[in-house]
């Protein structure tokens, strides 16, 4: 959907003889049925009579295509501002601008991410840069007119209130910058030339016209791509019963294409394969021409998985394949092919920052897609917010008029394929009973420190082979750091132990960065993930008492958004209140406790806890 569309000639009338914010202000509101906010229209006030100022120049011809606000279909991404036409040799070309009022910013150690301030504050967002670029391979890779009809894409970004400082220019976003030129305040000349060079002959073919009415279909050399990367890599092999619930889901993709919604429902517990499973079928979807986007409410499963594919930390033209749970709000109905939701228990009704957009993410995804596969882990359910169960999904499946297929994943590889593990620990922590009440030192490797120092170093010992080692905790403690770098956050004085919380320069990558050892996960950047050995801090909102596990919320951390609210919820309902948050803290356990791979070690602060623990393991 194009919001503006015109000549350069028309557009300079449009900016000198009347008020262009207002004439896009009205084109979205009657085009896309949406109100426009006050930022959005300061926005355009302020940055496109910048863009007139350059394109001023007489050497830019008249005929030039213009384009402003144009939303890349199937997504919510919106490029700025498009330039078409023809250079010297007569090759088409269309510029897509990436334009910002930014005047200040700060580097952060993330790749292709900066922070800057907006309405609400200081906020970690992608480089304008890698923005433009990302705009340019979505179109590259899924526009046919695109890539079969030789136009050629040339993404830029233009910081009109920027004095280049040194940072938004810093050399550690360099490659995007090389990617997608990068424009500020006093490179109005520079521009000038960009666009000159690419820009000698008027847009005689309405360049914008064809790209906006392009088929749209993953191009051969993406999907070639796409699967190159997956072939020989071993943690991508299907084993078993993975193979079933793969073959399946084609089989389902296939009959969706002919208009019928389909939606697969898997569970799995925890090392069954729910992951590995979804990135082959994003794969395979993608070979097969259909759009296909792998979706988690958590970003850490997305961002590891897309690192684990790529071989590679930094962003990729692929990570358009991996998006949130909260980007189909508005979307139109059977826009994807297929969406490939992971970690489908942490689904959320509304979405958005600040929990204000949508109605249900589980009927917006279903709505948005014609198949959708939704793989899921109920007691893994470690928010107040969680919605994501079978009936809730079969729901709206029915709503949508939708089949429903259930599969089970049995077969189990994390936690040295124990399932006696794993059901040993769900007897022990109450939450279902089994015959499970020992664990065998043969059937998993279990240890109980009483010094959390000590399990710090064991830890690091086990890191040192292959770095898939980890220290993660329960959110009792607040997050000092955040604010200053040397404090400490999980703090245990009798034991002189202190360490940091992980939410810092490795963000959701945490998992996988080598150094990030020395730092301590929480459930949002482990949850979906694996290492052969975790060590897991247990605080003092469980305990042991008088044969009864229970729970105390009261010992989680202020900053935690997992309970928030369930003080009002307890005063409201005070029986679900407490089954909802005895099975919230629980599972969380449960989940940090089933991330190692070969062994998991465990520092618990209650004592009675921590003895009733050692008593049930055979001596």
């Amino acid at each position: 959907m194009i919001v503006y569309k015109s000549t350069k000639k028309q557009f300079l009338s449009d900016v000198y003889d009347s008020c262009i914010e207002d004439i896009v202000q009205k084109s979205i509101e009657v085009k896309l049925h949406k109100k426009v906010g006050e930022s959005e229209y300061q926005s355009w006030s302020n940055s496109l009579p910048q863009v007139e100022l350059i394109l001023r120049d007489e050497d830019i011809p008249d005929d030039a295509g213009v384009a402003i606000e144009y939303t890349i279909p199937r997504t919510q991404n919106r490029v700025d501002f498009i330039i078409s036409g023809q250079d010297e040799d007569r090759n088409d070309n269309v510029i897509l601008i990436e334009l910002k009022q930014w005047s200040k910013i700060e580097m952060t150690d993330k790749d292709a991410m900066v922070r800057t301030r907006f309405a609400h504050g200081l906020k970690d967002t992608v480089h304008p840069s890698y923005q433009a670029w990302s705009y340019s391979m979505l179109l590259h890779g899924f526009n046919v007119a695109v890539y079969e009809g030789d136009i050629s894409l040339k993404p830029c970004a233009y910081l009109h209130n920027y004095n280049d400082d040194g940072i938004i220019s810093h050399e550690f976003y360099g490659d995007h910058i090389k990617k997608a030129p990068l424009f500020c305040k006093n490179d109005k000349r520079d521009f000038r030339e960009f666009i000159k060079k690419f820009i000698k002959y008027g847009d005689k073919k309405d360049l914008i016209l064809t790209i906006e009415n392009g088929e749209l279909r993953p191009s051969k050399s993406l999907a070639d791509s796409m699967t190159s990367l997956i072939k020989g890599n071993k943690e991508f092999i299907l084993i078993d019963t993975q193979k079933e619930v793969y073959e399946e889901a084609k089989k389902q993709a296939t009959a969706s294409k002919n208009g019928n919604k389909h939606v697969l429902i898997v569970e799995g517990g925890p090392g069954t394969g729910k992951s590995v499973i979804a990135i082959n079928l994003l794969v395979d979807f993608t070979k097969k021409g259909l759009i296909a986007q792998y979706v988690t409410k958590n970003s850490a499963p997305r961002k590891v998985y897309e690192s684990k594919l790529t071989g590679t930390m930094k962003k990729t033209q692929f990570s358009n394949f991996f998006t949130g749970s909260g980007s189909f709000h508005s979307a139109k109905q059977n826009s994807f092919d297929a969406l490939i939701v992971d970690e489908a228990h942490r689904l959320n009704a509304k979405s958005g920052l600040y929990s204000h957009l949508g109605e249900n993410q589980i009927k917006e995804i279903i709505n948005a897609s014609l198949f959708s596969i939704f793989f899921i882990d109920e007691n893994q359910k470690v928010h107040l917010k969680d919605i994501g169960t079978k009936e809730e999904i079969e729901a709206w499946a029915k709503f949508h008029d939708a089949s429903v297929t259930h599969l089970e994943l049995t077969s189990q590889f994390r936690c040295s394929g124990s399932d006696g593990y794993l059901s040993w620990l769900d007897n022990t922590l109450q939450i279902r009973d089994t015959a499970n009440i020992t664990l065998k030192k043969e059937e998993y490797d279990f240890k109980i420190f009483n010094d959390p120092n000590q399990l710090r170093e064991e830890i690091y010992r086990l890191n040192e082979p292959n770095n898939s080692a980890r220290l993660v905790a329960g959110y009792c403690w607040d997050w000092n750091s955040k604010k200053d770098i040397s404090s400490m956050d999980i703090v245990i004085p009798e034991h002189n132990f202190g360490m940091q919380w992980n939410l810092g320069s490795d963000g959701m990558l945490w998992i996988i960065k080598p150094e990030s050892v020395t730092e301590v996960g929480c459930i949002h950047t482990c949850q979906g993930l694996e290492v052969d050995y975790i060590g897991v801090i247990i605080g003092k909102d469980i305990i042991y008492r008088n044969g009864e596990i229970l729970v105390d919320p009261s010992k989680r951390s202020r900053m935690d958004q997992s309970i928030k609210g369930y003080k009002k919820m307890l005063k409201e309902s005070p029986e679900e209140a407490k089954y909802l948050i005895r099975d919230i803290i629980k599972n969380t356990y449960r989940t940090l406790m089933s991330r190692g791979m070969k062994g998991c070690y465990v520092y618990v602060e209650d004592v009675e806890l921590r003895e009733h623990l050692s008593s049930l393991l055979d001596a």
